[in-house]
């Protein structure tokens, strides 16, 4: 190719990617160096105050709530994540067998996803509501909770936990669900006949073969779903507002109140730089651990 033609390409080619560039830089790259600009300020929603340097990333050590925070975030990261895993998985494999209802179960699994976090809040507080919802109502039907006994999903600190997890992998397994079965269509036919002919099961074909061939696909939705945890905000907020007395407050409520309730965009900001760094950090090592184990 001559260099005329190669010139020519190269600049076909800027021509189709700066309209994606431009928009990307006014919207993504630009908003992060304006975003550590304001950590560096103490900042108000009316604007710049003044210069303070890194204060407000020394401030958050000694400040109790954003550890409580950046716990109870954490630890809604460690129950979920496995819980939405398995369940995709175990959903995946359920949808992708050749029956009848194949497609039928695919859009059933799927059809949660497409709601908004309202919707999906609101679908929460009343199948989880004492007296009148579904949940206790099942327990009562089946005698498993006595008839004068109400669960308090959203009061008792244990089960509110337990009520925001059911309902994140119910609202959210659809996408993780539909990596697993392109995963799944992708092992050749071939396989499972060789495997066959050899003599193995159906439950050796799961572990011995699937399962190891999943492997990949299980480590990216993990990722992505540890990221997810870490930024989860809307369901918890419009389910228990943080309580009860704080105990569901994950971190991006916290820099929430502090930016747009306390007027204080600017120690809001390092807290995001903060949040931003302990995912780098868990995302670098997740990755660490797969090359190792792809070793």
């Amino acid at each position: 190719m001559s260099k005329a033609r190669k010139r020519k390409s190269l600049l076909t080619a800027m021509f189709f990617i700066l309209p994606f560039f431009t928009l990307y830089t006014v919207f993504t790259i630009w908003p992060v160096i304006q975003g550590f600009y304001v950590s560096l300020h103490k900042w108000g929603l009316m604007g710049k105050i003044k210069y303070i340097g890194f204060d407000n990333y020394s401030k958050f050590v000694g400040d109790k709530f954003f550890w409580a925070a950046l716990k109870h975030t954490a630890f809604f990261a460690l129950i979920t994540t496995p819980m939405l895993v398995i369940t995709s998985m175990v959903l995946a494999l359920l949808a992708n067998r050749a029956t009848k209802m194949k497609k039928g179960l695919r859009i059933i699994f799927y059809l949660p996803s497409v709601l908004s976090v309202s919707v999906a809040s609101f679908i929460a507080k009343y199948t989880f509501t004492p007296y009148t919802g579904l949940a206790n109502g099942i327990l009562h039907s089946l005698r498993i909770l006595p008839q004068s006994k109400e669960y308090q999903w959203f009061q008792n600190p244990h089960l509110v936990w337990i009520t925001i997890s059911i309902m994140t992998v119910w609202w959210t397994i659809g996408f993780s669900m539909m990596l697993y079965i392109s995963a799944l269509q992708d092992i050749s036919a071939n396989v499972y006949e060789a495997s066959a002919i050899d003599g193995a099961t159906k439950t050796q074909q799961l572990f011995k073969i699937v399962l190891p061939l999943l492997k990949p696909t299980t480590w990216q939705i993990l990722l992505l779903q540890v990221i997810a945890c870490f930024k989860v905000f809307g369901q918890i907020y419009m389910i228990t507002g943080g309580g009860p007395a704080s105990s569901t407050r994950p971190l991006i409520q916290y820099i929430y109140e502090h930016a747009f309730q306390k007027n204080n965009m600017g120690y809001a900001a390092s807290m995001s730089y903060v949040l931003f760094g302990i995912l780098l950090v868990l995302s670098l090592a997740q990755m660490i651990l797969q090359r190792k184990g792809d070793n």
